[in-house]
């Protein structure tokens, strides 16, 4: 037995698994809340913290044990988010996630205020992307709309309109039955009306 076959040098390397892209998205953005999640709690222990530390003037923090994480998300509220984030394009992850980071250090929110801007902000980028495929679409009408009516400039009509025919009845029309139609100058063709 060889020793190559003990580690595995032979084997070629595990290929990265072929997930579908919007999966990858929906776990980085939750990866991204629960980590702001965690680290919006430890903010707040230590504003507390200090908060006690003025309120009573003794610094007891290297006495108290805080568990790891005490705030989670409830499980309707994560499915919902879960849900949002499917609808969020693979090339808005990153700006989504740096417009998250951006809020969060404007507004320093509380724990529980964090996944209310999380849901924000994938709103913000379902309603941009939204606008963007309706513009994409109208884009497409137009470009298609174009290429109809230049199709049609090439169709002749065999109808011929005429445009002093008409069955609308209009005062001009009986004012001008009791005079005589004036002869017109020979350069101009003379329309009459045939009934």
């Amino acid at each position: 037995m060889s020793l190559a076959s003990w580690f595995r040098w032979n084997e070629p390397p595990n290929r990265i698994s072929q997930r579908n892209p919007t999966e990858m998205v929906v776990e980085t953005l939750m990866m991204e809340l629960s980590w702001q999640t965690k680290q919006a709690e430890k903010q707040q222990r230590e504003r507390e913290n200090e908060y006690r530390k003025i309120k009573t003037g003794v610094d007891y923090g290297w006495l108290v044990s805080y568990p790891k994480q005490s705030y989670d998300i409830s499980p309707g509220e994560r499915l919902q988010l879960e849900d949002m984030c499917t609808k969020i394009h693979p090339s808005y992850c990153g700006p989504v996630i740096l417009r998250f980071r951006q809020l969060i250090a404007e507004y320093e929110p509380e724990v529980q205020e964090v996944s209310r801007l999380f849901r924000s902000v994938l709103q913000e980028a379902a309603e941009k992307i939204k606008e963007e495929e309706e513009a994409k679409k109208l884009a497409r009408q137009w470009n298609t709309k174009n290429k109809t009516s230049l199709s049609l400039t090439t169709f002749k009509s065999r109808s011929r309109i005429s445009p002093f025919i008409s069955d609308i009845k209009t005062i001009s029309e009986d004012v001008e039955r009791g005079t005589q139609p004036t002869r017109r100058v020979w350069s101009m063709p003379e329309f009459r009306n045939v009934k």
